[in-house]
């Protein structure tokens, strides 16, 4: 059963940094694609930020140059590095995935982030 487990969720002040990481397990044959979700409260689900296998990464416009996205495939890890946080980042992130020779994609059961003072 493959499960994406995230941790790193926190209470931080405004311009302070956290860091989220997604650990995947069971039958897995490696990440394919990695994406950070989050929802506030009231609002939709949106997209952070995306990794391909290859690489490449894709960014909010509300989030760039604040969060980077990694991975780490050796560890079936993924990683989302937030700088500058803002109140308005307080949300629920959540990470997804999809792997290789896996069909479907997979949710982690979210974490949450506060930006507060």
């Amino acid at each position: 059963q493959v499960q994406l487990v995230e941790s790193g969720r926190g209470l931080v002040q405004p311009g302070g940094s956290l860091r989220l990481s997604c650990a995947a397990s069971g039958s897995i044959f490696g990440i394919n694609n990695m994406g950070w979700y989050r929802q506030a409260p009231g609002k939709q689900r949106e997209l952070v930020a995306s990794i391909t296998s290859g690489g490449s990464t894709n960014y909010a416009h509300s989030v760039k140059g604040r969060f980077t996205i990694s991975r780490d495939n050796a560890k079936n890890t993924g990683y989302l590095q937030m700088n500058s946080l803002k109140a308005e980042d307080t949300a629920v992130y959540y990470c997804n995935a999809d792997f290789l020779l896996t069909p479907g994609e997979y949710w982690g059961q979210g974490t949450q982030v506060t930006v507060s003072s």
